[in-house]
């Protein structure tokens, strides 16, 4: 309903001025992160599916022999925020700790059955929610999108009056 407190951001960068703002990419990217954010929250929540919880299982389902420490690595997270959270999907019954044939030291995360099943759910929904919030762009926008960010993401950006 208009007026609620949750119109209360969008009705703000709406009418302020944020022209001080808008040649920032580090606001540009928060302020579409803040949209892409509801828009998972909104498609996963039958799900009881977080962000982090997600990008563990994709990561999981793609790499069969990984294990706690590469998860952590590529989604930067701490060793301990890693291994709370991978309690929690162990206890929701999608993914096991396994320990590895080859070093006995080591151990790997693998999926469940559930955990095999809700990834297919997960990609399905995956597949089609963020069209509407970028319906703007054009498929050939959407990956040049996708393509600079994880250019930003990786890190190799030149520091400032450097190109990099």
């Amino acid at each position: 309903m208009p007026g609620s407190a949750s119109d209360a951001p969008k009705a703000a960068a709406d009418t302020l001025d944020q022209s001080r703002l808008n040649h920032l990419v580090g606001y540009a990217a928060t302020r579409a992160s803040i949209t892409m954010k509801r828009v998972f929250a909104r498609n996963f929540e039958p799900l009881d599916l977080k962000v982090v919880e997600f990008s563990i299982l994709m990561l999981v389902a793609a790499n069969p022999q990984v294990n706690q420490k590469q998860l952590g690595e590529a989604l930067d997270i701490s060793a301990p925020n890693m291994a709370v959270t991978l309690d929690r999907l162990v206890e929701r019954g999608w993914v096991e700790r396994v320990r590895s044939t080859k070093d006995r030291r080591a151990m790997h995360i693998h999926l469940t059955p559930q955990g095999v099943e809700l990834v297919a759910r997960a990609e399905k929904i995956a597949a089609t929610m963020e069209s509407p919030a970028l319906r703007a762009l054009s498929a050939a926008e959407r990956a040049l999108l996708i393509e600079l960010l994880m250019k930003v993401a990786s890190g190799k950006v030149g520091k400032v009056g450097k190109r990099g």
